[in-house]
């Protein structure tokens, strides 16, 4: 049995920017992180999706990294978020990040030129070849077009150095089988914040959350939960909390969660383009929502 990278709730940052957003604003990425590690979070996802990864330079992205794993001081492990459409692309970012002290590397599947289930194994295990790193595979096919397959999965555990899966396919039946196949040989993760209770109750051994930007010890205890199968308890708190939940994804993320933490913060959360800030309209629906939690 391959060790687990983390049990829990991983909070998926964000990447805070300057007013302009020309530059990381570092200071509040900083307080960011110590709120998440006060608040009890698992795991620090740093630079993936909803920490706009894609429009994050190299040296941005290191830069991130080094604050995190500083600031987490070995407590929670720090994980990068990785991966491109061009293989030997996604090696050097994993390489660049493992320098960081990173303690694993999330790696997205292909993206646009899209792999076969043969080649996506091919994709992962020369990177895997090529990295001293856990890696957690990401499939997010509705962003990418690309969905692994249970029986795919099945093949990729077998290296030694894929121990997690991230998987935000939405398929229960699909992750059913995934789990059944691969059984402790792979850590999974709900990439839906919807779905962590559902997907805990058939042996994933957490979340990768959005929603945890806003309420990590709630996310920390939901999932917490599920671990000691106390999945009645865990239900009702998914239940209290599904609202907040799915309106982090009424648009694109980050932009709710960006706009939710900027009215909770009372200071600009920019995005970069090509991502913009909600309408009047979704944000004063958010602003509304938020209140109902007594979050504002």
């Amino acid at each position: 049995m391959k060790q687990t990278v983390f049990t829990g709730c991983g909070t998926a940052l964000v990447t805070p920017f300057t007013a302009d957003a020309k530059d990381v604003d570092e200071a509040c990425f900083e307080e960011l992180c110590l709120q998440q590690i006060e608040n009890r979070a698992d795991a620090l996802i740093v630079a993936g999706t909803t920490g706009e990864s894609p429009v994050l330079s190299s040296d941005e992205k290191r830069r991130l990294l080094r604050i995190a794993v500083a600031l987490s001081g070995g407590r929670i492990p720090v994980i990068a978020g990785a991966g491109s459409n061009n293989t030997e692309d996604a090696v050097r970012k994993c390489n660049e990040a493992e320098k960081e002290g990173v303690a694993a590397l999330l790696v997205v599947t292909p993206f646009y030129n899209k792999c076969t289930q043969e080649s996506v194994v091919e994709h992962y295990f020369y990177i895997a070849d090529r990295v001293s790193s856990p890696i957690i595979v990401y499939n997010v096919p509705s962003r990418t077009g690309f969905n692994i397959r249970p029986e795919t999965y099945l093949a990729l555990s077998r290296h030694k150095r894929i121990t997690g899966i991230k998987e935000a396919g939405g398929d229960l039946s699909a992750a059913a089988k995934t789990l059944a196949l691969c059984g402790e040989n792979v850590a999974m993760y709900s990439g839906n914040d919807d779905q962590t209770v559902a997907l805990m109750s058939l042996g994933a051994k957490g979340v990768i959350s959005v929603v945890s930007n806003l309420i990590p010890a709630v996310m920390h205890t939901l999932a917490s939960l599920c671990l000691e199968d106390d999945f009645t308890a865990a239900r009702r708190l998914q239940a209290q909390y599904l609202k907040l939940m799915d309106a982090m994804f009424t648009s694109v993320n980050p932009i709710p969660v960006k706009m939710a933490l900027e009215l909770l913060y009372k200071k600009p959360f920019p995005l970069r383009l090509p991502l913009s800030k909600l309408s009047p309209t979704e944000t004063e629906a958010l602003k509304e929502l938020l209140e109902s939690y007594a979050m504002t």
